[in-house]
C-alpha cells in the first residue's frame, strides 16, 4: 500500500535497482523496438544470455511442473503415433528429456536432440555421459539440424531466440511433422521486446502477439491441433504500457 503512494519515478528507480541486483527471481524491465535493440540496452554489469556452462549445472531441476502437462500430453501422443525423433529447441541440458521419461514410455529407438548455446550444450553432453543416455540424447548448437525430425518441441524457449519460429521453420529443407510449443511468452494485443533477468545474466526477450504466433504456424503449412494458456505461471513487465497483459501459452500444430 505504501509503495503505491510513492511517485512513479521513485518506484521505478527502486525496481531498476532490484532488477540489476537480482540473483534468484525472474524479472522483466523495459520496452524496446526490437530483439536486437533490447540486447543493445542490456546493463553492462551482467552477462548477456544463457551461454554459461557453470550456471547450466544448477539453473534447473528435472521436475515436471504443472505447466508442463499440455506439452507432455501431445508429446506422448506423438510417441503413440509412431514418431521417434524429437528436436528440443532451447532444451537446456535435456531437462524435459529427463523429466518426461518418468511419465512417458520412451521407445528404445527414440532420438532426442537438444539445441542450445555452446556452454549449455557442453554441460548437457557431460551430464548425458554421466547418466548413460547418449544412445538416445544428443546435442547441437545449430537449429538447422531440426530438418527431417518428427517433432519440434520448444518449451519456454521461443522468447529467448533472435529468430521467430516461422523463420526457423523456413530454413529447414524438411519440416518437422509436429510442432509443440509450451510456455511461450505472448501478449493479447502486440509484440513487446523487453529484458529478462535470470539472476546470473540478463537476456533480450520477445513477448509475441499471440494471434500472430498462431498465424505464423498456419502460414508455414501447419494445421492447429490444440492451443492453451499456461495459467498460474506469472509474467509482468512493470512500468510498461500493456506490460500486465502478457501471459504464457502453448499449442500443437501438425504439418498438412
Amino acid at each position: 500500500m505504501l509503495s503505491s503512494l510513492m511517485p512513479s519515478s521513485v518506484r521505478e528507480a527502486a525496481y531498476r535497482r532490484k532488477f540489476l541486483e537480482n540473483r534468484e527471481e525472474n524479472l522483466f524491465m523495459g520496452s524496446f523496438e526490437s530483439f536486437a535493440d533490447a540486447e543493445a540496452h542490456a546493463p553492462p554489469t551482467k552477462a548477456v544470455g544463457y551461454d554459461n556452462a557453470e550456471a547450466a549445472k544448477t539453473l534447473y531441476s528435472h521436475q515436471v511442473y504443472f505447466y508442463d502437462y499440455p506439452g507432455l500430453f501431445w508429446l506422448g501422443r506423438a510417441l503413440e503415433e509412431g514418431m521417434r525423433s524429437v528436436f528440443d529447441l532451447g532444451g537446456h541440458v535435456g531437462i524435459k528429456y529427463y523429466a518426461f521419461r518418468r511419465m512417458l514410455p520412451y521407445p528404445n529407438d527414440l532420438r532426442w536432440t537438444v539445441c542450445d548455446v555452446p556452454g549449455v550444450v557442453r554441460t548437457g553432453q557431460d551430464l548425458a555421459v554421466q547418466r548413460e543416455v547418449t544412445q538416445q540424447l544428443d546435442f547441437t548448437t545449430d537449429f538447422n539440424d531440426a530438418t527431417g525430425y518428427d517433432v519440434l518441441y520448444a518449451s519456454g524457449s521461443l522468447q529467448y531466440l533472435p529468430l521467430r519460429i516461422s523463420e526457423i521453420i523456413a530454413a529447414l529443407p524438411a519440416k518437422p511433422r509436429r510442432i509443440i510449443i509450451n510456455t511461450a511468452a505472448v501478449h493479447e494485443q502486440k509484440t513487446l521486446y523487453t529484458l529478462n533477468s535470470i539472476g546470473f545474466a540478463v537476456c533480450p526477450y520477445r513477448i509475441q502477439h499471440y494471434d500472430a504466433l498462431l498465424a505464423e504456424l498456419a502460414a508455414a503449412g501447419y494445421k492447429r491441433r490444440d492451443a492453451w494458456r499456461n495459467e498460474g505461471k506469472p509474467i509482468e513487465v512493470p512500468f510498461v504500457e500493456g506490460g500486465d497483459k502478457a501471459f504464457y501459452a502453448g499449442c500443437c500444430f501438425d504439418l498438412h
